[in-house]
């Protein structure tokens, strides 16, 4: 009798393991399509506000119209900030990238006096630039605003299109995710299916029936998703020796979302894949337990 025993738990700890490597896996696509679209929006971020917009200065500009285009800057919600370039440091900067000094052989400066601006991420858009060009135009002193138009086109496209996928791949994997982990869940009930019959049997309520089943399977998704989470950081830890830059994809609040996605997603799934399969063998009549 004791052997049995021991043989059953066995049996019993063993499909707990089965079902947590599958569900782990699971969850570790899910984190890493979570980390992925986290990541693609941070990059986009980022590119955006390394783009610049040049405001080139007439001049004849005066020090009254040089202030009041610096407050109108430094009040703007799209200038995340602004630098003042004067000839001579354009000049400069010329000179270096182009190995040649310009005024040497024209005998004068042809740079003007400019500001760069850093745009705020959510401005980086045709819409919003178009409407600040205007702005800016609008101001006594300014000749002229310069931005790499095709090239901020080329990025929000691309960005916008990969964004489309990554949400595409989500919605497929979920799919996909659900099925698997509930076939999974279906089999460590499918063995107890006679013991879940017997307590329907002798007068149990179905709430009172679910209550183990569904914490047991509480416990797969939660370790599942432990199991989950520390390949994907210490994963993402190793890659970071081969590729550097990951590093800096690697921020706090990113990491804390994802492992909460897949936290959630792990204790979600199981919980109503344990009560879907629960009710479906409750609402089974004896005969019908022997052939499924």
């Amino acid at each position: 009798m004791a052997k049995e025993k021991k043989k059953k738990k066995k049996k019993i700890d063993l499909l707990f393991i089965t079902a947590c490597i599958s569900t782990s896996l699971v969850l570790l696509l899910i984190g890493i399509i979570t980390f992925l679209l986290l990541t693609a929006n941070t990059l986009s971020t980022q590119l955006k506000e390394e783009m610049t917009v040049e405001i080139v200065l007439k001049e004849s500009i005066t020090d009254s119209e040089k202030s009041a285009l610096e407050r109108v800057l430094s009040a703007a919600p799209y200038c995340k900030e602004h630098n003042f370039i004067s000839k001579d440091e354009a000049l400069v900067e010329m000179t270096e990238a182009m190995g040649v000094d310009p005024s040497e052989f024209l005998e004068y400066n042809p740079f003007y006096a400019s500001y760069n601006i850093t745009l705020d991420a959510a401005y980086a858009v045709s819409d919003s630039l178009q409407w600040i060009e205007q702005t800016l135009m609008a101001q006594n002193g300014v000749s002229g605003v310069n931005y790499q138009r095709e090239i901020l086109d080329i990025v929000n496209d691309n960005i916008q299109k990969v964004t489309i996928v990554l949400f595409a791949l989500a919605a497929i994997l979920s799919l996909i995710s659900f099925t698997l982990i509930n076939n999974t869940i279906k089999l460590t009930i499918y063995s107890q299916r006679f013991l879940l019959y017997s307590m329907k049997l002798v007068g149990a309520k179905w709430s009172f029936i679910r209550k183990p089943f569904i914490m047991h399977n509480l416990w797969i998704g939660l370790t599942s998703a432990a199991v989950a989470s520390l390949i994907l950081y210490f994963g993402l830890r190793f890659g970071t020796k081969y590729e550097p830059g990951l590093a800096t994809l690697m921020q706090t609040e990113t990491i804390a979302i994802v492992i909460a996605v897949i936290t959630l997603m792990g204790i979600l799934l199981t919980t109503l894949c344990a009560l879907r399969s629960v009710n479906r063998f409750l609402r089974m009549k004896s005969g019908e337990l022997h052939y499924i």
